[in-house]
């Protein structure tokens, strides 16, 4: 058994067939997830894992050349808002109508236990080389 690091099975092998340019979707728990992204639903329960978890966690995991989160975020959700702000650079903010229809072709959604409005962002990967 792994002893650091993401221990879900089915996220520690989807984030190793990660390529360059594939995109990653976390998502809170009502977004709707398109056919075609492979999905790890790590929600337990409302709020576990928050957002803030799971984007720590993946970025601890990832080479990221930036993300896309939606406009509405910013009144919203100011703390998400935030969040990203310091946490996902560069970030793009485009409608929320038009994040949800970039997530069909994000290569891994993985969806969180946040209950909270506009709580998502699509991660781009980088190459740590």
């Amino acid at each position: 058994m792994k002893k650091t690091g993401i221990l879900n099975r089915h996220l520690c092998g989807a984030l190793a067939e990660l390529g360059h340019g594939d995109t990653v979707l976390i998502c809170d728990a009502g977004m709707p997830i398109p056919p075609g992204p492979k999905v790890v639903d790590l929600a337990f329960r409302a709020g576990v894992p928050s957002f803030a978890e799971v984007l720590d966690g993946l970025l601890a995991e990832l080479v990221t050349e930036g993300g896309t989160a939606a406009t509405e975020v910013r009144e919203a959700n100011p703390a998400t808002a935030a969040l990203l702000a310091s946490r996902v650079t560069p970030l793009t903010l485009i409608p929320h109508e038009d994040l949800k229809r970039r997530t069909a072709t994000a290569r891994l959604a993985v969806r969180t236990g946040e209950a909270t409005p506009y709580a998502n962002v699509l991660l781009r990967c980088g190459v740590f080389f």
